[in-house]
């Protein structure tokens, strides 16, 4: 499923009637890239799409985030090497030493731990949420990237080839550099498996059951059983030529853990990894499929095929059976967001400036096209599936008029589900990090260097600005509650939370120093 960045700092004309322009403008960038010339000014495309508009935009902002349990925030400190412990709502605070450079911390199913990669000392720190004792368990060096087991027992930290192609990896590693090896960690046992899979792992994904673990490279995907006593990798080979194999983009699972599937940049079939027998199968699919998703209910993959402008449907339980194929609008359309009902789909790209998607009704299967205000970078949906929230791009259509209201603005549009009533939110600066509370009442955001938290009200499609002490880095939300938390540029720390149902705004800063609550 997309889902746009998160927003780190809010600021909003049409949300704020007497707000000055000022407080909120800034220049255009440079324009955007279509990496086209064939898109028309009528909505349709002159073009057999095999492809050359690239891929879908399905990254995320990397950035070091807070992790919450339902009574507690926990911040990693990197430059010093430390977590702090945030407890809400007294806002006591207790910081303790784990690893050096803390890069990422997640909190377990059951709230019971935060489990800490510690970046630059190699290792994983297992804190009990409660009494804050540490376990640290030492990890294969050079490794940047760390994942958790939907039950919180099992931890993957492994180099990921994204990362490191993006530029985003400095190496190290003391001069023996591996760019495949794995660490598998037990958070109960404090057992390290140290392991080779396939070049350049690009993600790692979890059975929703917790019992198998894939890691996924371009050419091999390494199956982990995690139900015996000393797990070892599985190798399956997943691409058709080995010499030269194509991206692996995206891969789901099954609920029920029987398969896995694949998709490929630019491969015009679906890897099905058959996850009991170790098998792969490759199911012919539309023309450059750029998006594969899930069903809410989980019965069904949902492929994309831009190029051929189809949705296909396989069924999770048994891939071989005929699928079925939906004839898509005459648009280009290479993403799909559902509802969490399952009851309604949407259709959009980002590979193109269009202000053009498609509602995809399910029950009926037919589709209309709508227009937003401006191109999409990406967009949600609340959890209660009331409301899409959709992020612009700063760049307009190549057929939008200059002297409209959203031309070269950052935008972000709340629309009801129900009856498509949208509105479109002028904002200071682009959007970076974004939250929104388990009922769906209530969202936040945070943009680019602008010292406000965003407080959305779902059932009015409205948003109000909050002025931050400094600027915000990330924002989040305490499960089970409407509470937001919002982290802060400061040299020793700064947090605010806000509290939905009064209103107030509370901030700790120097974390480290204990320092007092400033409302």
């Amino acid at each position: 499923m997309r889902t746009f960045p998160s927003l780190a700092a809010l600021a909003l004309l049409s949300a704020c009637p007497g707000a000055q322009e000022s407080a909120f403008y800034t220049d255009p960038e440079a324009p955007y890239d279509s990496g086209t010339d064939d898109w028309n000014d009528t909505g349709g495309t002159a073009f057999d799409d095999t492809g050359d508009f690239g891929g879908e935009d399905e990254e995320g902002f990397p950035m070091l985030t807070p992790a919450a349990t339902d009574v507690y925030v926990f911040v990693a400190n990197p430059d010093r090497g430390t977590v702090t412990r945030i407890s809400v709502p007294s806002l006591e605070v207790i910081t303790v030493e784990v690893g050096e450079g803390p890069a990422d911390v997640r909190t377990t199913s059951d709230y019971a731990k935060a489990v800490v990669f510690d970046e630059d000392s190699d290792d994983v720190a297992i804190v009990d949420a409660d009494t804050l004792d540490v376990v640290r368990v030492g990890v294969r060096p050079s490794l940047n990237a760390m994942e958790l087991s939907p039950d919180g027992r099992w931890v993957v930290v492994y180099r990921d080839a994204d990362r490191v192609e993006a530029g985003e990896d400095d190496g190290g590693g003391g001069g023996v550099e591996s760019y495949n090896e794995i660490s598998l960690v037990d958070t109960e046992t404090y057992e390290q498996w140290s392991m080779v899979v396939g070049l350049g792992p690009r993600q790692v994904k979890f059975t929703d059951e917790s019992d198998m673990a894939l890691v996924v490279s371009d050419a091999q995907v390494a199956l982990i059983d995690l139900t015996v006593a000393e797990p070892e990798p599985e190798m399956v080979e997943v691409a058709e030529d080995p010499l030269d194999p194509q991206v692996a983009e995206e891969v789901v699972i099954a609920p029920d853990g029987g398969y896995a599937f694949v998709r490929q940049y630019g491969a015009d079939d679906i890897v099905v990894l058959d996850l009991v027998a170790a098998d792969v199968e490759r199911l012919p699919v539309g023309a450059n499929p750029t998006d594969l998703d899930l069903t809410p209910d989980g019965s069904k993959a949902v492929v994309v095929c831009r190029g051929s402008r189809e949705l296909w449907l396989l069924d999770t339980a048994d891939p071989e059976s005929t699928a079925q194929v939906l004839s898509l609008p005459d648009e280009v359309l290479g993403s799909l967001l559902m509802t969490p009902d399952g009851t309604m789909g949407i259709l959009y790209t980002t590979a193109v400036l269009t202000e053009r998607y498609a509602l995809w009704d399910v029950a009926t299967d037919t589709f209309e096209v709508h227009d937003f205000v401006k191109p999409v970078s990406g967009m949600t949906v609340s959890p209660t599936g009331g409301t899409l929230l959709v992020s612009h791009t700063k760049a307009d259509a190549e057929d939008a008029d200059p002297a409209g209201t959203y031309y070269g603005q950052w935008v972000l549009t709340l629309m009801d589900l129900d009856d498509f009533r949208e509105n479109p939110l002028v904002l200071a600066d682009e959007p970076t990090a974004f939250a929104h509370s388990d009922d769906g009442r209530m969202g936040y955001f945070v943009m680019e260097g602008q010292p406000y938290l965003g407080v959305m009200e779902y059932g009015r499609l409205r948003a109000t600005p909050l002025d931050l002490k400094s600027l915000p880095l990330h924002v989040g939300t305490l499960p089970t509650t409407t509470w937001a938390y919002v982290s802060q540029e400061h040299e020793l720390g700064r947090i605010s939370f806000y509290y939905a149902e009064n209103g107030d705004l509370e901030t700790i800063t120097g974390f480290e120093l204990n320092s007092g609550t400033e409302h």
